[in-house]
């Protein structure tokens, strides 16, 4: 008989002495890099949208609920790349899809830069969600699967951060590419007073295309994986192997399913009212992003490393994304609500390393949930239509503003139901700290 997610491990090889980066290989490292910078940058090219938002309604002649539905339409269409790069992983290997998706939204990004109308706009938008869906699906189990089980929290952390690092690098290409753009009439725009500096910051969005000859060459797939295909060849071939996705109709594993998929709802609404209409809210304020997006992200990216090391502790997957989300709720008037200028930028670290931290267990927290035979599916399609659930909250916030609420009212109250709603999700499944990934899941 086979074991399932929920059995207990052996006890993992006591760690080598030393600082804890000594105990992970060159191969690792690279997995880990592989997935790293195509989750940084597909978060580049996503975010890139949100600063240029009034550029768009200028351009197009939308309202706020158009131009945050540019947002809904592509996290939307992230379940489908979720869906199929996460049966393509348990099919093929980890490799293969993580670099067609980056291809993909790489694409997508770019032609995004083109577009003469709103509907263009919003079906090259709806086609980069595809690529951007199967980064996710592929890269974290290619990277989890490499790395050791008492280093997987610290590596949970350190992967989604590099959503926040690609944050940061959008707004700094936002900050010192698009000004010089700025006062270029916009050639495809009829719109009066329409500039160029928007496009430019999509047609940016082609570059991480450059990141997949490296994966090509020099990750390796998953050993995890491969030993399954070893294991089923030697059981009479990889075609005896059911589709992964029927796997997620298991008795077991459909509860995994609908709660890990409520509980990245719950992400999703938070970060999405964190973060979409954040840079709006501060250039209506006339204060320049950077700064304050800066100590954001920075501090998120921090924040993730420590609440997924601290998920290694006694407190667990569970406690350290309750703990955090709760710090978030209470950041809010320190965040949206300071009216200097040092203050906001405190409240934005604040925000950041906690309503931010929440994300440092994802990857670690769904991996763990399924068994290798399905941890391509299923952490894919549970993140992803977490993302479709999640993919209102721009739309929403745009509305409630265009109904009379500011936008900083419209975040807070956003922010506050997101934040409690995920520290109760949380406990509705398993702790999953130490649990070990063998080929013999099933």
């Amino acid at each position: 008989m086979v074991s399932t997610p929920s059995d207990p491990r052996p006890p993992a090889a006591a760690p080598p002495a030393g600082p804890w980066y000594r105990g992970v290989s060159g191969a690792q490292w690279k997995a880990f890099f592989a997935t790293f910078l195509g989750w940084m940058l597909d978060a580049f090219d996503f975010t890139i949208l949100t600063f240029i938002l009034l550029d768009i309604q200028q351009s197009f002649t939308v309202d706020r609920a158009l131009a945050g539905a540019l947002g809904t339409v592509t996290l939307m269409f992230r379940l489908v790349g979720g869906l199929g790069a996460g049966m393509m992983a348990d099919r093929r290997g980890r490799k293969l899809p993580l670099m067609l998706s980056i291809l993909w939204f790489s694409l997508f990004a770019f032609l995004s830069g083109f577009s003469t109308s709103y509907a263009l706009l919003f079906a090259s938008r709806a086609l980069f969600g595809i690529g951007m869906g199967g980064v996710w699906a592929a890269g974290m189990p290619l990277a989890l699967e490499h790395w050791p089980t008492r280093l997987r929290g610290l590596a949970s952390g350190l992967l989604q951060g590099g959503w926040f690092w690609g944050y940061l690098l959008a707004a700094l290409t936002f900050h010192y590419i698009y000004p010089r753009f700025g006062s270029f009439a916009d050639p495809l725009s009829d719109a009066p007073g329409a500039t160029l500096g928007w496009r430019v910051m999509f047609w940016v969005g082609v570059l991480p295309a450059l990141l997949v000859p490296w994966i090509r060459s020099a990750v390796g797939e998953s050993p995890v994986w491969l030993e399954r295909q070893r294991q089923l060849a030697a059981a009479g071939g990889p075609a005896a192997e059911r589709v992964s996705i029927v796997l997620l109709l298991r008795r077991d594993l459909l509860w995994a399913t609908v709660q890990s998929s409520i509980l990245m709802g719950a992400f999703m609404f938070s970060y999405y009212s964190l973060s979409f209409w954040y840079p709006t809210f501060l250039r209506e304020s006339g204060r320049e992003p950077i700064g304050y997006l800066v100590a954001f992200n920075l501090a998120a990216v921090v924040g993730m490393a420590l609440w997924g090391r601290a998920s290694e502790t006694r407190l667990g997957r569970r406690g350290a994304v309750a703990a955090a989300a709760l710090f978030g709720v209470l950041a809010i008037p320190a965040y949206l609500g300071a009216s200097g200028t040092a203050a906001l930028v405190f409240g934005a670290m604040v925000m950041g390393a906690s309503g931010g931290g929440i994300w440092g267990m994802a990857p670690s927290y769904l991996t763990e949930r399924f068994p290798t035979a399905a941890r391509g599916v299923g952490p894919g399609l549970s993140y992803h239509v977490g993302a479709a659930l999640g993919s209102m909250t721009p739309l929403v916030l745009g509305q409630l503003q265009d109904g009379g609420m500011t936008t900083a009212a419209a975040m807070s109250a956003c922010i506050a139901a997101s934040g409690l709603l995920v520290a109760a999700v949380v406990w509705m499944g398993p702790e999953t700290r130490g649990r070990h990934f063998t080929a013999a899941d099933a």
